[in-house]
């Protein structure tokens, strides 16, 4: 049997160790914390649950990432499929999500600007989202300045914290909508819901959240908790991780330490690793609350008065994860640190007459490319394959990946190291 050493047990982590023990390899994983999950740790509060970086939810379009996932989880006793009800919070009311679906319901002057601004880029012609040289051209050139300027820029420039014209745009493909102004138009009159997106329905665990997915992954796998690894190198022909011999090295860690662990003597990837440094992230603070009843999965704010971008309604997702005889629960998000009394003071200024939990401070939950970063890691990536170190998942490739992208991620990278064996 050949030996693989994983290093972390986030989604990318646990998912690769399971494929590989399905695939006959004898796999040891190593995790820095006391617990498997990464970004999808949950766990309860005062009988509430509470997603500690946002609220994550499994569904996908590609049939053998379905298919593999559901070998090991019961999908008619164990989870609930729900359909997605977003909306925006816009100016103090309500507007349907994607907003470019739901214009009818802006103020008619609000309309009338951006009907003219998306006629005139009609007559333009069309053109191809990912011919856009970046985010914000993309935004500009297919919705027009004043719905850029009302809601694309704010809410974007709360998540990211960048400037939007150094974001590449092929990155967040299959992550957001991408009509064009002919499709805006039309969905305006004919009054379609969205339902091309990956997630525009989705599955959720009864009881337990995100956490179940972690906790069932990682089941019958050799997990090594609360052990950093701070030394990879090449030793005569095998790899050596903290003094433990190894075929083979998944690692699913954050590729901005990964020059720190590896001992390789090729001067190129070395100074590759060294610009990994470089790459920019964003974290974000998580306020668990109570919440009136609201109707949505989640509601996006847009709002400057606050820094919140999002709020979560995981008490909608399955009616368990509320404490019994109080009222529902849900995730309010942050961008960047705040403080506990920070948040608080904002909570009068959402919907929903919001009473604070718990918090969650999380320093890296959205990465962050420009027009380099994916030419970077594929350099990375093709160098250190040829010793047997393969790098996959969010923070190791620095994409930004869902649930299911990660386990698609983690199943292309089994695939090329059983091939090579």
């Amino acid at each position: 049997m050949k030996k693989v050493i994983v290093i972390g047990a986030g989604v990318s982590g646990l998912s690769a160790a399971r494929l590989l023990k399905e695939n006959g390899f004898e796999v040891t994983v190593f995790e820095s914390s006391s617990n498997p999950g990464g970004l999808i740790k949950c766990d309860v509060v005062d009988g509430a649950l509470f997603h500690r970086v946002g609220g994550h939810v499994f569904n996908t379009k590609n049939k053998i990432v379905f298919d593999w996932f559901w070998k090991h989880f019961d999908r008619d006793i164990e989870f609930l499929k729900a359909k997605r009800y977003a909306a925006i919070w816009f100016q103090d009311k309500y507007i349907g999500y994607p907003i470019e679906n739901f214009l009818y319901m802006l103020d008619k002057s609000i309309v009338e600007e951006i009907v003219r601004e998306i006629l005139e880029l009609q007559k333009q012609g069309y053109k191809d989202p990912f011919s856009y040289n970046s985010f914000e051209a993309f935004l500009k050139g297919n919705f027009g300045l004043t719905l850029y300027d009302l809601y694309f820029k704010p809410y974007n420039h709360k998540i990211w914290k960048t400037d939007l014209s150094k974001v590449s745009l092929e990155w967040l493909e299959g992550k957001l909508p991408m009509p064009n102004y002919s499709e805006m138009l039309v969905n305006n009159i004919v009054r379609e819901e969205e339902s091309n997106m990956v997630h525009s329905s989705f599955y959720y665990p009864k009881n337990g959240g995100s956490q179940v997915i972690a906790d069932r992954l990682s089941n019958g796998l050799d997990i090594k908790y609360n052990h950093s690894v701070t030394n990879i190198k090449i030793e005569k022909n095998k790899l050596m991780v903290d003094g433990i011999k190894s075929d083979f090295v998944v690692f699913t860690g954050d590729i901005r330490k990964l020059g720190d662990a590896v001992q390789i003597s090729d001067v190129r990837t070395k100074s590759l690793l060294e610009q990994t440094r470089s790459f920019t992230s964003n974290g974000t603070s998580n306020l668990l609350c109570e919440t009136d009843d609201m109707p949505y999965s989640w509601l996006y704010l847009p709002c400057e008065n606050t820094s919140a971008h999002r709020i979560i309604y995981t008490g909608n997702f399955s009616q368990l994860n509320n404490k019994p005889g109080a009222r529902k629960s849900c995730t309010v998000e942050f961008s960047g640190k705040q403080t506990r009394q920070d948040m608080e003071s904002q909570l009068p200024l959402l919907p929903g007459n919001l009473k604070s939990i718990d918090i969650n401070y999380e320093p890296n939950s959205y990465v962050i490319q420009d027009q380099t970063t994916r030419g970077t890691v594929k350099l990375i990536k093709e160098s250190l394959e040829q010793t047997n170190i393969y790098i996959t998942g969010r923070f190791a490739e620095w994409e930004y990946y869902n649930m299911d992208k990660a386990i698609e991620a983690s199943m292309n990278t089994v695939e090329k190291i059983a091939s090579n064996v």
